[in-house]
């Protein structure tokens, strides 16, 4: 019989759902369940794509020995971490007290009835290994600590929960000087982590660190920092090159096992993408390296391709008439070599009818036919029949095939161990045949892997998630002037607008027509950022009243008036054994950092006092916290280098084809200090810094902070003051 997940939404509580496990979704009723009985909670949190979570599922929760023990003891409850971000932050908190190492997923937490923790742990297997005790045995003696030690944990527990209260910021008694000096330490802090063989920042397991490596970009441009620029680009091309990115679909797993950005967990994530998808416009623009170009076209493919709801959704053929390659299109086509932007005429108009999706989904499996990576590793043998001799040829050393096998000792997970260019000197071709045989190569891999079993996707549509794809691909479709990855932001963004946001309130989760949980801080903060990326791409009206509306919530709903920053939680949401309000980034930059960025931002569009205001106290709080360990508040960090420095603001004025003329020439370069909003005459309800008078020609509007210039009616004079 099916428990008491059966009628859940999230696909990673569905997949629970026939355990014989007695499992219970978190809610008012389950809580006063476990009250009622007098028993422990047994709480497991996971997400559908976590490998780990699966391993212990099939070891322990599908087994009826297991399960009866665990119904005997415990009411059960199951819990979505990436529905309910608020219980994994507590209970994840209170495992690094408890355990004093940090947690991961699964997470097992063992509870008082009230929700107060006494014990805790990650993956257990069934029976004792890895110097893991054994999951039936841990269960038997957490039963009777709790039945003859009661009133000892209960007093640990008020300890910990008292613990668990020094963690939030406090406002200083006197108020704050904000300056730069986080900035600088931040990047010192960086570089001196950074690993110079093979990028990225310390040793084994890798994550890919998007905050810090924006700060890092927006830093080296600033300060003309060479060094600094090294530590980002360096390690985003080496990400890249690694067997961290899928070389053929396209897309990041979540982080690598080891130092060498060689083996993932295969797990893809929406949020990871989002991230990395702005990054990479962004390396491109500082470097003009066509790699980078390269690794953001891929990647906004996959997520058109895989990970955007079908609704009028089509796969594109076309290449962005911009961005051309010497070789064929195919989503697996265009790796390192060949790859050669040119001068073009713009985005092809077809691409309107094409490309359309609704919300982007959240994850993809790592495991296939329940093994991790299956989908994605090769047999050589299988290659070398795939290819012809000549393609073969090249593969092999291109892929590291000429070398032992990389995944558990049997199998191959591409990544490129040498550059074409030496492959193609070696073989004595040229650089456009090298190039060609590559991406028919690669073609035919392609095609091969798609007729496997694909790993399991997670199809639940999450606002905070949509928040960071849908800025990632705005930013893109600006960056290289793709109307079809326009469009499909602006479908996102509209389907959170139409279906989140309920009767002026945003909601987190929406599967199977039904919406629902209280969205958090982070929902509101990266939708807001995503609205602002919109804006600078099209300006629409629509997306100015989101990001108003979404602005005021922050403010009303999240907001700590008393000693500044925002609470993850909104004031009316339900009671917890804490109350987040967190600066540190995390594999997600800081709701926070996000937050006070994306205020100044808007306060620079409309001219409200209040955005500013509200951006400023939230930094003052967390300002004693970045004086100390600011490496760990990059994203705050950039906020408050906008704050000391604001934006400056160009409203373009006049026809549509002259205003992108101009867009298109001051956008050539990394200019993340620079809002560029364009204006055609047919915009309404504009707000006052963006209500320009119309000329007979086109106008550029240019201010810094509170200085704004004389209007500029030649593009020449433009590009000399800028």
């Amino acid at each position: 019989m099916p428990n008491h997940l059966s009628h859940e939404t999230s696909p990673y509580l569905l997949q629970h759902a026939d355990n014989p496990v007695d499992w219970h979704p978190w809610n008012a009723e389950t809580l006063k369940l476990a009250r009622d009985l007098g028993k422990p909670i047994l709480l497991s949190i996971g997400y559908s794509a976590c490998h780990w979570c699966h391993v212990m599922a099939h070891e322990s929760f599908e087994d009826e020995a297991v399960a009866a023990v665990m119904n005997e003891h415990f009411v059960n409850i199951k819990v979505d971490r990436e529905e309910r971000p608020d219980l994994d932050q507590i209970y994840q908190n209170a495992h690094y007290l408890l355990a004093q190492r940090s947690g991961g997923w699964p997470l097992t937490m063992f509870l008082e009835p009230d929700g107060t923790p006494f014990y805790s742990g990650t993956y257990f297997p069934k029976q004792a290994r890895y110097g893991l005790p054994g999951f039936p045995d841990l269960l038997n003696r957490i039963a009777k600590v709790y039945r003859e030690k009661r009133g000892e944990l209960s007093a640990q527990g008020k300890q910990l929960i008292a613990q668990l209260a020094t963690w939030q910021p406090e406002k200083g008694a006197t108020d704050i000087a904000l300056d730069a000096a986080p900035i600088a330490l931040a990047v010192q802090q960086h570089n001196q982590d950074f690993d110079p063989v093979n990028g990225g920042f310390g040793g084994a397991p890798k994550f890919l660190h998007p905050a810090e490596l924006d700060l890092l970009l927006r830093q080296a441009h600033a300060k003309h920092d060479d060094r600094t620029r090294h530590t980002a680009l360096f390690t985003l091309q080496q990400m890249a090159l690694g067997g961290l990115y899928d070389q053929l679909g396209g897309g990041f797993c979540r982080y690598s096992v080891d130092a060498h950005w060689d083996i993932p967990h295969f797990e893809k994530m929406l949020y990871d993408n989002g991230l990395m998808l702005g990054l990479y416009c962004d390396a491109w623009l500082s470097s003009h390296d066509p790699f980078f170009a390269h690794v953001a076209e891929q990647t906004a493919g996959w997520v058109m391709r895989e990970m955007q709801s079908p609704n009028g959704h089509a796969r594109s053929p076309h290449p962005n008439p911009d961005i051309t390659t010497s070789h064929s299109t195919n989503p697996a086509s265009g790796q390192v070599a060949g790859y050669l932007p040119q001068a073009g005429e713009g985005a092809n108009e077809s691409l309107l009818e094409i490309g359309i999706g609704r919300g982007y989904y959240a994850s993809m499996d790592a495991d296939s036919e329940h093994e991790e990576g299956k989908f994605y590793v090769w047999q050589r043998d299988e290659i070398r029949d795939l290819l012809s001799a000549d393609e073969y040829a090249l593969v092999k050393p291109y892929y590291g095939l000429d070398s032992t096998p990389n995944f558990e000792d049997r199998s191959w997970n591409l990544r490129v161990t040498q550059p074409l260019a030496v492959i193609a000197q070696q073989l004595n071709t040229s650089a456009e045949q090298a190039s060609a045989r590559l991406a028919s190569a690669q073609a035919k891999m392609f095609a091969a892997r798609e007729r496997r079993i694909r790993p399991g996707r997670d199809e639940k549509i999450l606002g905070s998630w949509n928040g960071l794809m849908t800025g990632g691909m705005a930013k893109a479709a600006r960056t290289f002037n793709r109307t079809d990855w326009l469009r499909s932001a602006q479908q996102a963004m509209d389907f959170v607008r139409g279906t989140l946001w309920q009767n002026g309130k945003l909601l987190a989760t929406h599967k199977d027509g039904k919406t629902h949980l209280n969205a958090y801080l982070d929902d509101h903060a990266f939708l807001l950022n995503a609205a602002l990326e919109l804006l600078q791409t099209e300006y629409r009206a629509t997306d100015m009243a989101f990001a108003i509306h979404l602005a005021d919530a922050l403010l009303a709903r999240f907001e700590d008036t008393e000693n500044g920053g925002f609470f993850f939680t909104s004031h009316d949401h339900e009671a917890l054994i804490q109350r987040n309000k967190s600066g540190q980034d995390d594999a997600i930059p800081s709701g926070n950092g996000i937050a006070a960025r994306g205020l100044l931002r808007l306060a620079e569009l409309t001219g409200d006092m209040r955005y500013i205001e509200a951006a400023e106290r939230c930094l003052k709080l967390f300002f004693p916290l970045m004086q100390r360990a600011a490496g760990q508040f990059s994203s705050l960090c950039t906020a408050l280098g906008e704050a000391m420095q604001p934006p400056s603001m160009l409203v373009l004025c006049g026809a549509k084809n002259e205003t992108a003329a101009w867009r298109a020439a001051v956008a050539a370069k990394y200019a993340p200090e620079l809002m560029i909003i364009e204006m055609t005459g047919n915009e309404t309800d504009l707000p006052a810094p963006l209500h320009k008078p119309r000329a007979a020609t086109t106008t550029a509007w240019l201010c810094r902070g509170t200085q704004c210039l004389p209007p500029i009616s030649s593009l020449d004079a433009l590009l000399a003051e800028l």
